[in-house]
């Protein structure tokens, strides 16, 4: 049995102390544990205060039916209603306290991916890789604080489709520049490994657009690809949003709705970053997701 030193409390915090632990039967596993907590009627009403759904829900009833079609219409998730859509982006804007509700937008939703490039940076560029497999850490179901690697193998076979959606405000700072989002293709072709590159030119200056472009046939055979935005020689803003590379009948871009494409390695990706890597990023240049207004 396990030995337990003793703990002093101070008589202020002996109260809540006891009130949130309780023993167990100590004839099958004696130990002190959290107690269960039931909310009571009071802190349900606390509970409810703090939650936005009410207010969103007011706001979503009060839509009339055009106004709920435009927004099933950008729902980005699986078998969409629209409701999901906008409470994702309400909760933003309450959040960030800006009032009133948006205008659905078919070119980006809640969050979006933001590039920002200052003086003296004249340059950013980030990579996606796609290797053919990697592995991931994934926890074990049941055990606390127990992984196990997992490995994801991505069967890559053209055609690849790139898509993107886009908002620009950048300013040219020389000859040959320009801001691109591409995959790099490796294929083998008798003996060679060769590259292709697929690329989305992105203008310096536009609203709220989207871009696709496929690639059907390459010589030999394609083997893996990386995915890139790269802006070079220019600066200002690049907001984006909606990226994707579809093939093998399924969209492998990692956070393609720009939840948060700063992340990089994690505890769960550590062989590749799990949004986008850094290749090139100077000071004065950065990128994260915001809530546009």
């Amino acid at each position: 049995m396990a030995k337990t030193s003793y703990l002093d409390i101070s008589p202020e915090l002996e109260e809540t102390y006891y009130s949130d632990l309780q023993s167990t039967d100590r004839f099958i596993l004696p130990r002190i544990r959290v107690k269960t907590v039931i909310f009571s009627r009071e802190k349900k009403i606390i509970l409810e205060g703090r939650s936005y759904l009410e207010q969103i829900a007011d706001l979503w009833n009060a839509f009339t039916d055009q106004q709920r079609a435009d927004w099933k219409a950008i729902d980005p998730y699986s078998h969409p209603n629209g409701w999901r859509a906008f409470v994702a982006d309400q909760s933003q804007r309450i959040e960030r306290e800006i009032g009133g509700v948006t205008t659905p937008n078919e070119y980006h939703q809640d969050l979006v991916g933001k590039i920002l490039i200052e003086d003296p940076a004249e340059e950013i560029k980030l990579i996606q890789p796609h290797p053919s497999s990697y592995w991931v850490s994934q926890k074990v179901v049941g055990k606390k604080n127990m992984y196990e690697p997992v490995e994801v193998e991505e069967d890559f076979a053209l055609p690849l489709k790139l898509t993107i959606s886009y908002k620009s405000d950048l300013v040219s700072q020389g000859e040959g520049s320009f801001a691109r989002f591409y995959a790099l293709i490796r294929h083998l072709y008798q003996g060679q490994n060769l590259n292709h590159n697929e690329i989305i030119e992105i203008p310096l200056s536009s609203a709220w657009a989207s871009q696709n472009t496929t690639i059907s046939t390459l010589s030999g055979l394609a083997v893996s690809y990386n995915l890139y935005l790269h802006l070079y020689k220019v600066r200002g803003t690049l907001l984006f949003d909606n990226v994707k590379a579809e093939h093998s009948a399924s969209n492998w871009v990692r956070d393609t709705f720009c939840k948060k494409i700063e992340q990089d390695f994690t505890r769960a990706f550590f062989q590749v970053p799990k949004n986008w890597g850094v290749i090139t990023m100077p000071s004065g240049a950065g990128y994260l997701s915001i809530y546009p207004t």
